[in-house]
């Protein structure tokens, strides 16, 4: 029986580590992809950091990445840019595995 609760309790570890990696990745994504976004619309320095920020927010609107692509989406259109949420959707998607790399690396 021992043997049974050390293996529960040695997946309910693993399964809450792997939650956190995965938060701490996808928000490391939606930096990276507040970075990306903030160079197309000509952000720099302290303007690009401030406005990845504020894309990681905006995944805290609602499950899934819909909140992160249309708040960039709605940004572009605002400075006369044209992405579709599909073709955002590809970068942010694109920019996962770099977190994954980033968040291993340290």
């Amino acid at each position: 029986m021992a043997s049974f609760d050390d293996r529960r309790d040695t997946f309910e570890r693993k399964f809450a580590h792997d939650e956190e990696l995965l938060f701490k990745a996808t928000a490391r994504r939606n930096k990276l992809f507040g970075l990306w976004a903030a160079h197309q619309l000509g952000k720099t320095g302290p303007d690009a950091e401030t406005y990845a920020k504020a894309v990681v927010v905006a995944d805290f609107e609602e499950a899934g990445d819909a909140d992160v692509i249309r708040k960039v989406r709605q940004d572009f259109e605002a400075a006369g840019k044209t992405a579709s949420d599909a073709a955002l959707a590809g970068v942010l998607s694109g920019l996962m595995n770099e977190a994954i790399e980033q968040i291993k690396a340290g």
